[in-house]
C-alpha cells in the first residue's frame, strides 16, 4: 500500500492533469448539449460556447489543482490566462489541420493515409500531451 501511495504522490500532477481533462471533456459536452437542447443557437455557436466554457473550467481547475500556482498578483494572472488561451488556441488549431494531413480522403493533401478515426485519435494524444507541456513550461512555469 505505501508503494501505492508512493507512485500517486511521485505522478499526483499527471493523474490530477488526466482527471482534470476528462471534466473539462465532461464541461465541453454539457455545455454543448445543453445549448443544442434549450436554446435556439446552432452547431457552431454551441461548440464555441462550450469550448470557450471549457477552457475557462480547465484554466481555473489547472492553476489550482494541477499545477498549483497560487498568485493572484494581476500581472502574473493576465499572463497566465493569455497564454493559456493562446496554447489553447494553437493546439485547437493543430487539432484541426493535423487530421486532414494525416487522413487519406483520396485527397492530394493526405500526406501519411491513415484512416480517419485513427488520426484523429493520435492526434488527440498529441494534443493532450502538447497542452500539458504547455501548461508546465509556459503558462504555470514555476521560478
Amino acid at each position: 500500500m505505501n508503494k501505492i501511495s508512493q507512485l500517486i504522490s511521485k505522478y499526483r500532477e499527471i493523474i490530477m492533469y488526466i482527471f482534470i481533462g476528462g471534466c473539462t471533456t465532461l464541461v465541453d459536452w454539457v455545455v454543448y448539449s445543453l445549448l443544442m437542447t434549450f436554446t435556439g443557437v446552432g452547431m457552431t455557436a454551441a461548440n464555441g460556447a462550450a469550448w470557450f466554457a471549457s477552457v475557462v473550467f480547465a484554466f481555473v481547475t489547472n492553476k489550482l489543482f494541477v499545477f498549483e500556482s497560487r498568485s493572484t498578483e494581476k500581472k502574473v494572472l493576465i499572463r497566465e490566462i493569455v497564454s493559456f488561451f493562446g496554447a489553447r488556441v494553437f493546439s485547437g488549431a493543430i487539432g484541426i489541420i493535423l487530421p486532414t494531413m494525416l487522413f487519406d480522403a483520396g485527397f492530394d493533401m493526405s500526406l501519411f493515409g491513415i484512416e480517419g478515426f485513427a488520426a484523429k485519435a493520435a492526434v488527440s494524444v498529441l494534443i493532450v500531451i502538447m497542452n500539458y507541456i504547455l501548461s508546465k513550461v509556459l503558462v504555470f512555469r514555476k521560478k
